[in-house]
């Protein structure tokens, strides 16, 4: 048995060169493999990152470009609204000039009764409404009390006196209504007399 193991042994070892030799084959076989899925990876890798590179920068461009024509559009959005208040501007030249030469206050106050309506019809052009607030119940959110009137004659809380118009724009409040509230006087002096 012994002389068996070592002939194995020999054998084997005889062997292993030519064993290695073929190793050797299939391993040179597998790294130019390798080495191809390798250079094909960064090649992929690298057209990728050109990909994004290049999207990244569209984006950036288109996001510039964006922003240019929201500064474009909030530089010029009022622009139609001004070119129909030209005339208005225009009207009111003419009766200022009227003034100067004809000392007719008729005419005058004419001439300011016409562009007011004009205005007032542009105003509607463009949605703004006045903010309906004389006779109505004070209501915080379209009025701004400046004082109290003492009253009988309307009931309490009612708006008196309209100071200055209030207007919406598109049912949005741009400006609320200076008004005057009524104070019923009965409830005034009964909360006199109560002190």
């Amino acid at each position: 048995m012994t002389e068996q193991k070592e002939q194995k042994k020999d054998t084997a070892k005889e062997s292993s060169p030519a064993k290695k030799t073929k190793l050797k084959g299939k391993s040179k076989k597998k790294d130019k493999a390798n080495n191809k899925e390798i250079t094909q990876l960064k090649e992929q890798v690298s057209s990728e990152k050109d990909r994004v590179l290049r999207l990244s920068a569209e984006f950036e461009n288109f996001q510039k470009r964006k922003q240019r024509e929201l500064d474009e559009f909030k530089k010029f959005a009022n622009e139609t609204i001004f070119r129909q208040f030209l005339t208005v501007v225009d009207n009111l030249e003419r009766a200022i000039f009227s003034s100067k030469e004809n000392s007719d206050k008729k005419t005058l106050i004419e001439g300011v009764e016409l562009t007011h309506k004009e205005i007032i019809k542009l105003f509607e052009t463009f949605n703004v409404k006045p903010v309906e607030a004389e006779n109505q119940t004070f209501d915080p959110n379209f009025h701004q009390a400046v004082t109290q009137e003492e009253t009988d004659k309307v009931p309490d809380n009612t708006v008196t006196k309209v100071l200055q118009k209030g207007y919406l724009l598109h049912d949005r409040l741009i400006r609320p209504a200076m008004v005057i509230v009524s104070k019923n006087k009965l409830k005034n002096k009964t909360d006199k007399k109560e002190n």
